[in-house]
């Protein structure tokens, strides 16, 4: 019986694209929109992998981003105090953007309705994490947000999982884990014991071998939960490599 349902925050709760989009479409406006997006998407993932394997301090990964995307758009090479003043004003402009996805509050709701008790798990800064939620308006209903910045594991080490299983004082087996990533959010949360759900918004048909369950949206949770099957139980230990964050740090 699921006690318990934990969620992923960037791209399952909180639009982060959309806020990002909005924030670095707004910082060039003579910019390309489209190529702009991709290829602030693009720097972004490059230089926060490089952070996480301990190649980049958090201030160095952000000033390689805008520093390489300056000399695309043909604005010079940035120093770094240039670089940091802007970043200063992007991340500003991508936290006023900061919004969850619609249907996210009464989808919570439902579940909180229930007795269910909810929380997050996220790759990401601490700090940050409790922001978007508090700034979304849900830190009454998810009242527990564990950040691999402060446990010091990462999804999709199945440790982070359990540890916040035992922050919620529940066993794995009693914890559903709902994720937008197919690999990195649901097949590790049932790798480590919950029964995973991958919340794949594309639109496109489910692919064969999923292994376990599939939503189109939030709204769907509440039902699937009445029909999960016991998890398949997951492999013992955890892994200290860090997979990437979904927020802009």
């Amino acid at each position: 019986m699921i006690t318990a349902v934990l969620f992923d925050l960037d791209g399952t709760l909180l639009d982060h694209e959309g806020a990002a989009a909005e924030a670095i479409t707004g910082s060039f406006p003579d910019a390309d929109p489209a190529w702009l997006v991709q290829r602030w998407r693009e720097l972004s993932e490059e230089a926060i992998d490089r952070y996480l394997a301990g190649e980049l301090t958090l201030a160095a990964q952000r000033r390689v981003r805008i520093v390489a995307l300056a000399g695309e758009l043909g604005l010079g090479d940035w120093d770094e105090a240039r670089a940091d003043a802007w970043f200063l004003e992007f991340l500003a402009s991508y936290e006023a953007a900061w919004r969850p996805f619609p249907e996210v509050r009464s989808a919570l709701e439902a579940l909180a309705e229930r007795g269910l008790r909810l929380g997050v798990i996220t790759n990401g800064d601490t700090g940050q994490q409790h922001a978007k939620v508090e700034r979304m308006g849900l830190a009454g209903l998810l009242r527990h947000v564990v950040a691999s910045s402060e446990t010091g594991i990462a999804k999709p080490a199945v440790g982070i999982f359990r540890t916040a299983c035992t922050r919620l004082g529940v066993e794995p087996a009693a914890a559903a884990y709902v994720g937008d990533r197919l690999l990195t959010d649901a097949r590790a949360a049932a790798s480590a014991g919950l029964t995973g759900v991958w919340l794949d918004r594309s639109g496109d048909p489910a692919p064969d071998g999923l292994e376990v369950a599939r939503i189109t949206s939030l709204d769907a949770l509440p039902g699937l939960l009445d029909t999960a099957p016991e998890p398949a139980g997951g492999a013992a230990g955890s892994r200290r490599r860090p997979s990437r964050p979904g927020q802009d740090v």
